[in-house]
């Protein structure tokens, strides 16, 4: 049984959830029982550093909104925004290198339909329960998948992304920590990662485990430290116990509006992401977690007309089991918000992500993950 990982409680002022009463907010340190000191603090402070308070900003998969998603570029592009960390969804490949996509699946974010050299290579696989049919990232090897581009995961809505198709690689998580290596020195400010294990039973029951790679990899970096800018996360839940042992890092339960972690479906656990997010499955989160990123829907709910309701308990309980709260995800087309912050009935045109992010603030949140990492700094800056 874990022993709960002292936090350093901070008040938050009007400046960070812009209401006028001050609260008091968990702020997670890393795995450690010391202070952070004034040379720490200094160390970790820059004119850029300063635009914005403690509140959490994730670059989720890197700035997708303007690039297409876990490319080296939008990464880049996220983090001269002004983002703390930048999200990398972590997959693997056929000899065991992580790499990041969203899915293992890569028909939808990558050129690999028109490389006849690897037709043969489609295939149905079961993934978490449901048959899906395309290329899978772990029948490649590493060499394999760099001959390939990527391109925007929803054309659709985000059609000038396309103009950037066929121009990025798949990168490796080394890679990126590489990339976040650099961007600090040149920013003047701790570029952070916020790694995310997808589907780690799927890829355990392949002999392919993301665990031991991930820490191997932050061992290698220097990164599996208290003072170290990481948050892990997962949407299932023995990963995480299992890493709790290993790393010294942060890390962060994922939750889901509907339907539970694949680990507890596939081990018989009936439990669901809604049992989890209770008051007492909160506390349970915060035996071998320091956060908790719930869907957005978790903490202020849409009512029956799709406009935005009110505030679940959800932050109020994570903040008394310690745990800091990171929704997911905010993104400025209508299409992606409640519909008294849609400017139109077009998908496609951006709303008023302003107005959603003010109210999630209001409600208390730590931080939260955006594919317009500049409309939250910005957001950030008008709420002085």
């Amino acid at each position: 049984m874990r022993t709960v990982l002292p936090r350093r409680f901070v008040p938050i002022t009007a400046t960070v959830l812009a209401v006028g009463a001050a609260v008091l907010a968990p702020q997670v340190t890393g795995k450690t029982t010391s202070q952070p000191t004034a040379t720490q603090t200094s160390a970790q402070s820059s004119p850029t550093a300063g635009k914005h308070d403690d509140f959490v900003i994730v670059g989720h998969r890197g700035a997708s909104g303007y690039r297409p998603e876990h490319t080296l570029a939008s990464y880049e592009l996220a983090a001269r925004m002004g983002a703390d960390y930048i999200e990398p969804d972590l997959v693997t490949t056929k000899d065991h290198v992580l790499v990041t996509r969203h899915e293992p699946e890569i028909g939808g974010t990558t050129d690999v339909a028109v490389h006849p050299e690897f037709a043969a290579r489609k295939k149905t696989k079961v993934l978490d329960g449901t048959p899906l049919t395309g290329w899978f990232t772990e029948d490649f090897t590493l060499k394999e998948l760099k001959t390939l581009r990527a391109k925007e995961r929803i054309p659709a809505v985000r059609q000038h992304n396309t103009v950037f198709d066929g121009r990025y690689q798949i990168p490796t998580l080394q890679e990126v920590i590489d990339l976040t290596k650099r961007l600090s020195r040149e920013l003047d400010r701790p570029i952070g990662i916020y790694p995310e294990t997808k589907h780690p039973t799927y890829f355990q029951q392949q002999g392919l485990a993301l665990e031991p790679e991930l820490v191997k990899t932050l061992n290698r970096n220097g990164l599996n430290r208290p003072e170290a800018k990481v948050f892990v996360q997962s949407f299932e839940v023995a990963n995480l116990k299992t890493l709790d042992k290993q790393l010294r890092v942060p890390l962060v339960q994922l939750t889901s509006s509907a339907g539970a972690p694949y680990d507890f479906v596939a081990s018989g656990d009936k439990r669901t992401y809604a049992d989890i997010v209770s008051a007492n499955g909160l506390r349970d989160v915060a035996r071998y977690a320091d956060g908790v990123g719930p869907s957005k829907d978790q903490v202020i709910p849409v009512d029956a007309t799709g406009k935005l309701g009110t505030p679940t308990a959800l932050v109020r309980d994570a903040h008394r089991a310690g745990l800091v709260v990171h929704p997911y995800t905010f993104r400025v087309e209508n299409s992606f918000l409640p519909v008294n912050f849609r400017s139109s009935t077009v998908a496609a045109e951006s709303g008023n992500l302003f107005g959603e992010i003010a109210a999630y603030r209001q409600a208390g949140i730590d931080g939260l993950f955006s594919d317009n990492t500049d409309i939250v700094v910005a957001a950030e800056a008008e709420s002085r």
